[in-house]
């Protein structure tokens, strides 16, 4: 089978982690896009595998949370009748996490915004800290239960609740509400008031919008497939986490995070890739990591410091 060299992947998963969409790659570099649908879907895989390991016992002192919406295939109000409550097809929700200090996102989850996956999602999260960790996150009723029983009593949660007005001359239906004032909430522990803030993962978050193309509004570019959204989420934080110097920091965040030593190049993801392609693994095992959460029931995990159970995927059309 013919393989692109490492020069071309290299290439290529940069302008994917850049926002290019396939069809603007493949009239850029000449590769036909079937095959750099391969290489997304194999760098996922590799992308997932090697953040999931990798991104474990993490010194995060203050950490924020929050939710970026999405579709997959169409809008939620255009899915028909008789596919409704399918998951993975209309509004789909990432959850992200990001370290105030270092700027590392060091778990993400897509899934519905709802509390059995902000339980999912914060339990992930709450298995990555080396500590206690100040948390930060909007009013959203679904973090109060999820934190509670993820962490038990071993974090200082805070929620900043946002007050919205509207706008005379704002446009309806794309324009955000304004935002007329905000309050502290203090949920448990002893949260320090002047890092009670979501203005870092709410930059993310635009960042995401603005970097993806996946994300960008009013296009055809969406995700055209649920396992694909997943994909190109986990190549654009590998290289926000490994490659992509922050102009805060000077360095990576996975350099300021102590998770490694070195300034990641393209030709080190390509290598993740290559190795991930040649190790051994057990057939029984799902591949990638994120999708084995989004389908794992969030009853799964324990309260308190995060003992995941696996489940059996080999039937639901997950399984490689």
């Amino acid at each position: 089978m013919n393989k692109l060299p490492p020069e071309k992947r290299a290439q290529l998963l940069g302008m994917m982690a850049e926002g290019v969409s396939l069809r603007s790659i493949t009239r850029l570099t000449g590769v036909s896009r079937t095959t750099s649908l391969k290489l997304l879907v194999d760098a996922g895989y590799a992308f997932s595998d090697y953040q999931d390991r990798t991104l474990r016992n993490l010194p995060c002192k203050r950490v924020q949370v929050d939710e970026i919406w999405s579709f997959v295939e169409m809008k939620a109000k255009n899915v028909p009748k008789e596919r409704r409550g399918e998951y993975g097809i209309g509004d789909v929700w990432t959850w992200t996490a990001i370290d105030a200090d270092s700027k590392l996102v060091p778990s993400w989850f897509v899934g519905n915004r709802d509390a059995e996956h902000a339980r999912t999602f914060l339990a992930d999260l709450a298995s990555r800290m080396a500590g206690r960790i100040q948390l930060t996150s909007d009013a959203l009723p679904a973090y109060r239960d999820a934190v509670h029983d993820t962490f038990l009593d071993e974090i200082d949660y805070a929620q900043l609740v946002k007050m919205y007005g509207e706008s005379p001359e704002a446009e309806k239906r794309y324009s955000p509400p304004v935002c007329i004032g905000c309050e502290s909430k203090r949920i448990t522990g002893k949260p320090d008031p002047k890092h009670i803030s979501t203005s870092f993962v709410e930059r993310q978050n635009l960042n995401i919008r603005m970097g993806l193309r996946r994300f960008t509004r009013l296009t055809n570019a969406f995700s055209k497939k649920f396992e694909n959204h997943v994909h190109g989420l986990a190549i654009y934080f590998m290289y926000y986490n490994f490659v992509r110097i922050h102009q805060t920091t000077r360095v990576t965040p996975a350099m300021a995070a102590d998770v490694t030593d070195k300034l990641w190049e393209l030709s080190d993801l390509v290598r993740v890739v290559e190795e991930y392609e040649t190790a051994e693994r057990d057939p029984t095992m799902v591949e990638n990591i994120d999708l084995e959460r989004l389908r794992n029931d969030a009853g799964t995990y324990t309260p308190g410091r995060l003992r995941r159970v696996r489940s059996n995927l080999e039937d639901d059309g997950f399984s490689s």
